[in-house]
């Protein structure tokens, strides 16, 4: 008799083994094609020398593949709950705890995609005593709303908060080293002491925010994306934006007293009606920056230093 076996399953025809469909001596599978058993258990009705056998195809393949390798691959269009299922009706023991894992490791990857909302957010913050470092780092806030939060001391390190409603946040002494903060609205937000080196701010919206602390904690921005942002009327005194990507952004009205912009690309930046006593600008790129109703000369301002 040929060791050669032909299946049709839910319409779909397979070639295997015998031995093959025995490696799993325990399993349903096993004791149905046993030699010892096909005049006891017949695994299925036949026809034209074919096991026709009612069940799902696309859970069955990877059924059979891991029988002939010993390995669990999935096609992205295989859902692993219905091979689970597959696995257990015939009964492929050393598969089921596999796939368990899988199906477990993909809930939680599904778990970290979604965004964070609002109300998550306050039911943390409510339940962490005040003295207690509370750490958001990497996790998803993409588009929240949390306008208005006292968020001090926060750290949000990789923090994708790409579109997320900062409006008149306090995010003092936030670690936001390089968090995705583009498009987010920040007007009127309390910066103080904050670090957002190598952040993405790109065409973010922080008019009228304040990142001059009185103690003497300084902003440091080093290296922020900040290209289209609107930083207008802004209180920037001492914040330190060395070699900051400001390109096309709208700084009118800034204070920028004191602030590093040592080696920033200030590009087509609008600095109109800006504070820059003792700015300092060593290496600043100002090709078509606008300059216009300064408040001190720049000459004048000790801009290199």
């Amino acid at each position: 008799m040929s060791d050669w076996i032909k299946l049709n399953v839910g319409g779909q025809t397979f070639y295997t083994t015998r031995t093959t469909l025995m490696s799993e001596p325990e399993s349903m599978l096993a004791r149905m094609f046993s030699e010892e058993n096909k005049n006891i258990l017949m695994p299925c009705q036949m026809e034209n020398d074919t096991y026709l056998i009612d069940r799902t195809p696309k859970y069955f393949e990877p059924l059979l593949h891991y029988l002939r390798s010993g390995r669990v691959i999935l096609d992205a269009n295989v859902n692993p709950e219905g091979v689970l299922e597959e696995a257990k009706y015939f009964g492929i023991e050393s598969m089921i705890p596999i796939l368990e894992e899988i199906i477990c490791d993909s809930e939680k990857e599904k778990d970290q995609d979604l965004p964070l909302t609002r109300r998550e957010v306050v039911k943390i913050l409510a339940s962490t005593e005040c003295h207690r470092e509370l750490r958001f780092q990497g996790l998803n806030l993409a588009g929240a709303d949390l306008s208005k939060l006292d968020l001090r001391c926060i750290n949000f390190k990789y923090a994708k908060m790409k579109g997320c409603q900062l409006l008149g946040a306090n995010l003092s002494k936030c670690n936001m080293e390089r968090v995705d903060l583009s498009n987010a609205k920040l007007d009127a937000a309390q910066l103080l002491g904050v670090r957002m080196v190598c952040s993405n701010l790109e065409k973010a919206s922080l008019q009228n925010c304040n990142f001059e602390d009185p103690a003497g904690s300084v902003a440091l921005m080093e290296g922020c994306n900040l290209r289209g942002a609107n930083l207008e009327g802004s209180q920037m005194a001492g914040v330190n934006l060395r070699v900051a990507t400001l390109k096309d952004a709208n700084m009118q009205n800034c204070d920028l007293r004191s602030a590093v912009l040592a080696g920033a690309d200030l590009e087509r930046c609008n600095l109109s009606g800006s504070d820059l006593n003792e700015t300092n600008l060593r290496g600043a790129n100002f090709k078509d920056t606008l300059l216009e109703s300064m408040q001190s000369p720049l000459h004048m301002s000790q801009t290199i230093r």
